[in-house]
């Protein structure tokens, strides 16, 4: 215990060293500083000797010693090699509201010129750091706008989070034990005390050119942080090539958020938001209500017929009236819609769609636009709506191609690729559709050796060319929803995101999909919603039922995945749950709870809340197989009791005692939903 005591009070000496200028800020700064505010009370002071800047958020050191750095033509180049460095500022509104860009400019005889880039924003407690250099024929695929040390999370327990680049491979979050071995996260990472919730977040809010990867570290004295563009790793973003390379006579790397948040929960809720402000939608955005319905992948896969699926259709329009938002629920058929189509004829498709609205129902339908799944058949065949083989569609890396999850990835930016996007969405836009899942997005993503457009050159450039093309010939006829994709680039493109895969009907399933609410949740500031798969309550207990159906209500929105051509003990239990008003009321809100703890790894918070109105939810599920008695802090749930003036569980009628605190018997594989009604 002494020895733990006495390395605690050394590295705080030595922390208080290294940040001597937060306790002097009040005094005179050298003329080699420059001062940079930002937010209520946070500022960066930039040394123009050295190169490197500090930053101080709410009287303390946050990070020290940050420098800019890239891979430039066949050098490494910091911002600590220059010898001269200038500082403007400029107004700026936009956005993210009124502010200001800073920029050091940076020169130096054999150098090219650079450009350290700081916005600051009335109200923003964070600020936006790019670094780009200027110069003649420029190339480089690694730029590091952010790299340098940080200091010691206020709290105990403290964690750093992997997350993930998809939502692909059952891929999960992963909340560790904050040591010098944590791995890479893709776009965003954090480092944050679970006990007092205190925490850095960082990382990029663009991603039209680059992958991000964010590296921290802890370290005996001062903790490691780099922020860099070109990041790549098969496991996480299905790369088996290194990034691609940008060039041209000027070279920017991608904006990266950083900031220090008395709430990590707060600090990720503003990073989707800062995204969705930097890279607007380029869909139209979605004001109809929040989705529900049911897609044909949950059980029926690609047993699909056109019969089963006029049979659901009618369970929907005369068994649960009620299951509707805006008066309406989706129909969506997933893969294997194909079978209701021959030789070409899309006239059975289209008559399903029509039968859909005559219910007073929506169609959907489902469609891997960037993906080759006859690959094994050979490169001979003809691709649909062209002249194209998919040889020449395939997309080259190595001395091979990029085979995932048994499809093989095609050039998103190829004419062949366009015309069969063309040809497909124009018949399933004919036929009357009013959804889309796409899917297997991460295929138009990867790297590779060239793409057909000689203009881009790097996987994220390719996105954004066949998702754009894609939306244009979507227009504004159908909701769009993403299944596997890019977590943060899928923004600009789709209303609604799959926030993980391939989940159905198990507490294991359940689990699975929480890990990812209880670490991406703050993606409903991204996208317009956020999804947890299919619900399938199949041949489980109720109470495996009760967890999958909150999993869905948690993340925010409700679509259902069993066979409702035949009756089974599911058919009850659905028309009960489903046309719940309270429960609706609540998928209304379209947007996903927070989660009261950070630290179960890869594992899920057990405990969500959300305030609506005059509302305050509690989600709980035990994961377990044992029943389990919860004693849950009000405190920390962030619920005054004093306030409270009703209490109601909407699941399962399950008792409560509020009598200074919160505490409730939960049995195992089951879950509950607290519903407290607060004075006004």
């Amino acid at each position: 215990m002494m020895f733990k005591i006495y390395t605690r009070c050394l590295s705080c000496l030595l922390f208080s060293l290294v940040f001597i200028q937060a306790n002097a800020a009040i005094k005179p700064l050298a003329k080699s500083e420059v001062v940079i505010p930002f937010g209520k009370d946070g500022k960066i002071n930039y040394n123009l000797k050295t190169g490197t800047f500090n930053v101080y958020q709410n009287g303390q050191g946050i990070f020290s010693n940050i420098y800019s750095a890239a891979k430039v033509n066949a050098d490494t180049i910091s911002s600590k090699d220059y010898q001269v460095r200038k500082y403007t500022k400029l107004f700026i509104q936009n956005g993210f509201g009124k502010g200001f860009k800073h920029t050091i400019l940076l020169t130096a005889k054999g150098l090219p010129q650079m450009k350290q880039v700081f916005y600051t924003y009335t109200g923003k407690n964070y600020f936006l750091t790019e670094v780009s250099f200027t110069g003649t024929s420029l190339k480089t695929n690694y730029m590091a706008p952010v790299n340098g040390q940080f200091g010691t999370v206020k709290g105990d327990d403290v964690r750093t989070l992997f997350v993930p680049f998809d939502n692909d491979t059952f891929i999960s979050y992963n909340s560790k034990s904050f040591s010098n071995n944590n791995g890479i996260s893709a776009e965003v990472g954090t480092v944050f005390s679970n006990q007092s919730r205190a925490g850095i977040v960082a990382g990029s809010v663009e991603h039209e050119v680059w992958k991000t990867g964010v590296d921290m570290e802890a370290a005996q004295q001062l903790n490691q942080i780099k922020v860099w563009g070109g990041y790549t790793a098969e496991a996480v973003t299905r790369d088996k090539i290194a990034h691609g390379t940008i060039g041209g006579n000027t070279i920017t790397s991608p904006k990266i958020f950083v900031g220090y948040f008395n709430d990590w929960r707060t600090g990720m809720e503003e990073y989707g938001s800062a995204n969705r402000i930097a890279e607007p939608p380029y869909v139209f955005n979605w004001y109809k209500p929040t989705p529900v319905g049911w897609n044909s992948w949950g059980v029926i896969q690609e047993k699909i017929t056109y019969d089963k699926a006029i049979k659901v259709a009618n369970f929907f329009a005369d068994s649960i009236p009620a299951f509707r938002t805006g008066n309406t629920a989706y129909i969506d058929l997933d893969s294997y819609w194909d079978k209701l189509v021959s030789h070409g004829d899309y006239s059975q498709l289209k008559q399903f769609a029509d039968y859909c609205k005559s219910k007073g129902l929506e169609p959907g339908v489902y469609w891997a636009p960037f993906t080759d799944w006859g690959h094994k058949g050979g490169p001979d065949r003809k691709v649909d709506g062209s002249d194209y083989t998919f040889g020449d569609l395939w997309t080259k890396i190595g001395d091979g191609y990029n085979d995932i999850d048994g499809a093989r990835a095609i050039d998103a930016t190829h004419p062949g690729t366009q015309k069969r996007v063309a040809y497909i969405i124009g018949k399933l836009k004919s036929c009357g559709f009013k959804m889309i899942k796409i899917d297997f997005l991460g295929h138009a993503s990867v790297e590779a050796n060239k793409f057909y457009d000689p203009k881009v050159t790097t996987g994220m450039q390719a996105y954004r060319k066949g998702m754009e093309y894609l939306v244009d010939q979507l227009g504004s006829q159908m909701l769009i929803y993403a299944a596997i994709s890019p977590s943060m680039a899928t923004g600009r493109y789709v209303h609604m995101r799959r926030i993980a895969c391939d989940a159905f009907k198990t507490i294991g399933h359940t689990q699975y999909t929480l890990n990812s609410v209880s670490y991406g949740w703050w993606q409903s500031n991204l996208y317009n919603f956020i999804d947890a798969d299919h619900v399938v309550f199949n041949d489980e207990t109720m109470g495996a039922n009760r967890a999958r159906m909150l999993s869905a209500l948690v993340t925010g929105t409700w679509l259902s995945g069993d066979d409702f051509a035949v009756n089974g003990q599911w058919t009850a239990r659905v028309k009960k749950y489903y046309q719940d008003a309270e429960l609706l009321k609540l998928v209304k809100n379209g947007k996903a709870f927070r989660p009261v703890e950070g630290n179960t790894g890869t594992g899920a918070s057990e405990i969500f809340t959300q305030k609506i109105g005059d509302s305050f939810y509690m989600a709980v599920v035990n994961y377990g197989k044992d029943s389990k008695a919860f004693d849950i802090s009000a405190q920390r749930l962030g619920i005054d009791l004093s306030k409270v003036i009703a209490t109601k569980e909407l699941l399962q009628d399950n008792a409560i005692d509020t009598k200074g605190g919160l505490q409730f018997k939960l049995d195992g594989a089951d879950a509950v939903l607290y519903k407290f009604t607060l004075k006004k």
